[in-house]
């Protein structure tokens, strides 16, 4: 397979623009999509049989089951990310190993459902804590030792905010191709 083509599949919405506008409606709008992603992913992936949920969206690339799981790691990871940067001056935080947590059990079985709950429960908690920031708090940041970079929360929140989307669509692409 090309490079391209595995880039596409990699990427189905494109890589992260690091330079987007980072005004008031668009972390609005941001908030909004963290909002609204239990309920699309509910509805994508409820349904689907065990079989479909062990279909890979790319080669080498994670099943729709792992996908789902890394989901409810990574975004309970940032929000606690969130509420240390502010809360601290700039924490350094910890990092971990996101390939080695897809393969823990709890993360690689075809059992979905309370990586669903999950992720609804924390979406929940994550969007009521992020409507209740300042645009102070959004200026806000963590420091990340292993990549040597400040993230400020009004970047991660759009990267949580694309985050979502892009596993969203790594989902939809599995499941054209299993069917």
């Amino acid at each position: 397979m090309n490079q391209e083509i595995l880039e596409q599949l990699q990427y189905p919405i494109g890589k992260f623009d690091w330079n987007e506008e980072r005004s008031p409606k668009v972390l609005e709008n941001a908030i909004a999509k963290l909002k609204n992603f239990p309920v699309e992913l509910n509805k994508t992936v409820v349904s689907l049989p065990e079989s479909v949920l062990l279909h890979r969206y790319r080669p080498g690339g994670w099943t729709i089951a792992q996908v789902i799981h890394h989901i409810a790691d990574s975004h309970m990871h940032s929000y606690l990310r969130f509420k240390h940067a502010v809360l601290e001056d700039t924490p350094a935080i910890k990092d971990y190993e996101e390939s080695k947590w897809a393969n823990l059990t709890d993360a690689s079985n075809t059992e979905i459902d309370y990586s669903l709950n999950l992720i609804a429960a924390l979406h929940y908690r994550w969007v009521l804590f992020l409507k209740n920031l300042s645009q102070e708090d959004f200026k806000k940041s963590y420091y990340h030792p292993e990549r040597s970079k400040h993230y400020p929360l009004d970047v991660t929140l759009l990267i949580y905010a694309w985050h979502g989307e892009h596993h969203l669509a790594h989902i939809k692409n599995a499941i054209k191709k299993a069917y």
